[in-house]
């Protein structure tokens, strides 16, 4: 009896210890793949951006040469299979089917392309599943790991969040609130390790918070505020996903690839003209409304600039999708938080005299756009505060990001994650 209960305390321990290795190098990889991908975006966007600022006849070019080239890979390098974002993960953990790995390179290369030439997404949820797929491959390769799927999975889904957002709860977080959605103890233990390998790579490389912004205090005068705020967020997010949920539905009706291309792109770059704020994820205009938050009077020429951000930044990221782009609503959603915050404190400090802080209602606003967007409250709270590297405002957010999530699901109960045409027959 002994000398059982010691063989199968031995091969727990065996699996326990490959359980650590395989987590640290799943965090290893995942990290190090989201901290690539974010950084050659950021370089190359940038060049792209002063390109189109300088020849505006690249805002007709661009778009329709990077849906082309997605387009030609697809068709010719990974296997004609067009990328479903999230859907692919849920697919993997809810069935037999595993990720194949060629989604790492595939997501990696067309989240990249996407965002570069002027899609209107981010690069988060080409990042989510190519991390998935490195944590799908991986449970492939050990019998012993077979019954962590979902673990390993979210294990990388975890660190290429941190990566992005140099946030270890937020990691977590997505894994728990979006992906699994159980805990288990191998759970905790691969995710852990994975988020903590991540972070460590980004502490030393000595990445900078996304958005560098001064938080001083709020006041319990702003509350009501807040309050509105989170109502508007949820409306706003629903418009977000209604936009992308019809215009897939729409384009997934045209069997000719290219009038997809040609319409995608001209919607693109007509919207790009218009407002060159919303090219490709959009983190260099908040940055600009950021340092200028506090010194912009709100002017009637000023305000029509931002609601018709507000109004075409969901239909210029559905047509980004729809048309071939590889994305999610990541990046969208802290754009239209953003922008609708600002308004918001413009608006009740320039016509109500409030004396609201413009720059919480933008950070408030990112966090309770994205809670709604993809009802993953807590997510969305550790996210925006790892953006800002600042807890100041974690009260607010936590309220108007729960007030944004019930909005949203009170008045569609859908995300474009767990959206799908048979739930509604």
């Amino acid at each position: 009896m002994n000398k059982t209960a010691q063989i199968k305390k031995n091969h727990q321990f065996i699996k326990f210890r490959k359980l650590v290795i395989v987590s640290i190098l799943i965090g290893f990889l995942s990290a190090f793949l989201g901290i690539s991908l974010k950084k050659i975006t950021e370089y190359y966007e940038a060049i792209f951006f002063h390109e189109v600022s300088v020849n505006p006849v690249f805002y007709i070019i661009f778009p329709v040469f990077g849906l082309s080239v997605i387009y030609f890979l697809r068709q010719y390098l990974f296997k004609k299979k067009e990328n479903k974002g999230i859907k692919e993960v849920f697919e993997s953990t809810k069935t037999t089917k595993n990720l194949p790995s060629y989604k790492i390179p595939s997501h990696f290369i067309n989240g990249l392309l996407t965002v570069v030439f002027g899609g209107s997404t981010g690069i988060e949820v080409s990042t989510v599943v190519a991390t998935a797929t490195i944590g799908s491959v991986a449970h492939e390769k050990e019998n012993v790991f077979r019954q962590y799927k979902t673990e390993l999975i979210c294990a990388g889904v975890a660190a290429g969040v941190t990566a992005l957002f140099s946030s270890p709860a937020a990691g977590i977080l997505f894994a728990f609130e979006v992906i699994s959605r159980r805990v288990t103890r191998a759970f905790i233990i691969s995710n852990c390790i994975a988020v903590l390998i991540a972070f460590g790579l980004l502490s030393i490389l000595k990445e900078e918070p996304l958005f560098a912004v001064s938080i001083t205090t709020w006041h319990l005068k702003a509350i009501p505020y807040f309050i509105l705020l989170g109502i508007l967020a949820g409306m706003n997010s629903v418009y977000l996903t209604k936009c992308v949920l019809f215009f897939k539905s729409q384009f997934g009706k045209i069997n000719a690839h290219y009038y997809k291309i040609l319409i995608g792109s001209a919607v693109l770059s007509i919207s790009l003209f218009i407002f060159p704020q919303l090219y490709g994820e959009g983190y260099h205009a908040i940055k600009t409304i950021f340092g200028n938050s506090g010194e912009i009077p709100l002017t009637i020429t000023l305000a029509l600039t931002f609601i018709g951000i507000l109004i075409l930044k969901p239909v210029v990221t559905s047509v980004t999708l729809a048309s071939g782009g590889d994305g999610g609503v990541f990046a969208p959603s802290l754009f239209i938080g953003a922008f609708l915050g600002l308004l918001l404190a413009s608006v009740l400090n320039t016509f109500f005299h409030v004396h609201v802080i413009p720059v919480n209602f933008m950070i408030i606003g990112m966090a309770a756009v994205l809670s709604a967007s993809i009802h993953a409250p807590f997510t969305a709270i550790f996210l925006v505060c790892g953006l800002t590297n600042d807890y100041t405002l974690f009260l607010p957010i936590l309220g108007v990001c729960l007030i944004s999530k019930y909005t949203a699901k009170t008045i569609y109960p859908y995300t474009v994650y767990s959206y799908s045409p048979s739930l509604i027959k």
